[in-house]
């Protein structure tokens, strides 16, 4: 019979005596420590947990004790990277935060253009590193998003139709698993563990490194533009037409809101097409306003970060669609025109390109085959607006599931239930993910994620 890990409680001082023996005094915060009620917070400001210790290691070894005490203690254990997860994954009560903020470091290697980044680091960390060499790796579009957790999803981003999700260019892995170990998984080694870090999420162990391959970014064209809410539907009708037809060196960001749709259309490389396949997206139903501007790569890269700022409360429920058809356009404007609080949105992401290119069943990601991602995702600050703000993107979420894909992109999603993450991978993909759970967390120590519960053994079956 596997054992299971079972939450348990111990005194916050006993337990910072077990850790304080291994790790430096300031790293051992417990509900004493001055810093505890700032450290606990995460960014969603919808979550409100009290851990009895938050630690945090400066290496993979420190790490690995830090596991081991949570199983011989039979505590919950919460891996936390950036801290952006919408349920509140990276936080836990009564049991033991893991933050890997002090694991931030990141090194360029230009002439090889591979990048070593820590399991803390934020986006930020990675462009700015990349930067002084012209050198990106695909990644998500807030730079205080935790690198981490943004790759064992998939992550997606404004290069990605151009060069493939950031599990694309990922390269290796270093993994404490649930029984102390410091494994590197990649294609040679772990070649199983690899394929499931790339969009099986916190499943399998805590990465403490992540090896990704870098990219020239090349010339960058922007254009950034408004339509107001009446122009809407006319200007998302035109976007369907002219989204087929845009190359894979350029990616499309729709976000709409009560003020209207605001459209980015995002192209670099070298392939000479940035004006002449950015231009079409500023005359979608009238002149929109806004135009095209010179845009540094890195301050794109953190030009959401105010609206998304921590603190804030967040819900999202996304999904894949193959087209943006006439119903959706409908759905999209009408959740536009009701959306509860002037930052709630309906954000749209063009997918295609690289990520296609890709084989379905060659990482533990689902969706390579969608032609856009969508969020439905209320955004406020008052918890009195937290029922109207929640139905909002709760139904929000279903409408436009209604007219989605199969599969979906746990990293931002704000429901947490089993037969969900079943359905975002389908059977195949979930059977091979709980295979392998079983393999290398039978006690299901991380659960705090979208879970993967452990497959049974013959044992463990009636």
């Amino acid at each position: 019979m596997v054992m299971k890990y079972e939450d348990r409680t111990l005194a916050p001082s006993a337990l910072s005596v077990q850790l304080s023996r291994f790790l430096s005094p300031d790293a051992v915060i417990d509900p004493e420590s001055t810093d505890y009620e700032r450290l606990r917070k995460v960014w969603n400001g919808m979550i409100d947990r009290r851990p009895a210790v938050i630690v945090r290691p400066d290496e993979a070894s420190e790490v690995a004790r830090i596991v081991e005490i949570a199983v011989s203690n039979g505590l919950p254990l919460a891996i936390r990277g950036g801290g952006h997860s919408f349920p509140g994954f990276s936080t836990c009560d009564g049991g033991i935060v893991l933050d890997l903020s002090r694991m931030n470091r990141v090194t360029v290697d230009s002439a090889a253009r591979v990048a070593e980044v820590g399991g803390g680091a934020v986006l930020g960390d990675l462009d700015r590193a990349g930067a002084p060499f012209g050198l990106v790796t695909p990644a998500g579009l807030v730079s205080h998003t935790g690198a981490g957790g943004l790759t064992l999803g998939g992550g997606m981003g404004w290069t990605s139709r151009r060069l493939g999700l950031t599990i694309d260019s990922l390269l290796a892995a270093e993994v404490v698993t649930a029984d102390g170990r410091i494994i590197e998984a990649s294609p040679t080694v772990e070649p199983e563990l690899f394929w499931a870090l790339r969009g099986g999420g916190g499943n399998f162990g805590v990465v403490t490194r992540f090896r990704f391959r870098m990219h020239p970014l090349g010339p960058v064209t922007v254009g950034n533009w408004l339509y107001p809410l009446q122009h809407m539907s006319d200007a998302l009708h035109r976007v369907a037409e002219l989204a087929p037809l845009a190359p894979r060196s350029q990616t499309t960001t729709l976000n709409a809101t009560t003020s209207g749709l605001a459209v980015t259309a995002f192209h670099s490389g070298t392939d000479g097409l940035g004006e002449v396949s950015v231009e079409p997206f500023g005359t979608l139903a009238g002149p929109g306003t806004g135009g095209m501007a010179d845009t540094e790569y890195v301050a794109l890269q953190s030009r959401g970060d105010a609206d998304m700022r921590w603190g804030r409360r967040y819900y999202a429920k996304g999904g894949f669609l193959a087209a943006l058809d006439g119903n959706v356009v409908d759905c999209m404007t009408e959740l536009a025109r009701t959306a509860p609080t002037p930052d709630s949105e309906v954000y749209m992401i063009q997918l295609g390109g690289a990520v296609a290119d890709v084989p379905e069943q060659a990482t533990a990601y689902s969706g390579r085959s969608a032609g856009f991602y969508w969020i439905v995702q209320p955004i406020w600050d008052a918890p009195s607006d937290d029922a109207r703000c929640l139905s909002w993107g709760k139904q929000g979420g279903h409408a436009m599931s209604a007219l989605s894909q199969a599969g979906n992109y746990l990293n931002e999603q704000g429901d947490v239930r089993r037969e969900l993450t079943m359905l975002a991978y389908g059977q195949e993909k979930y059977d091979r993910l709980a295979r392998l759970k079983a393999q290398f967390d039978p006690g299901n120590l991380f659960r705090l994620n979208q879970n993967v519960a452990p497959a049974a053994s013959s044992a463990d079956r009636p």
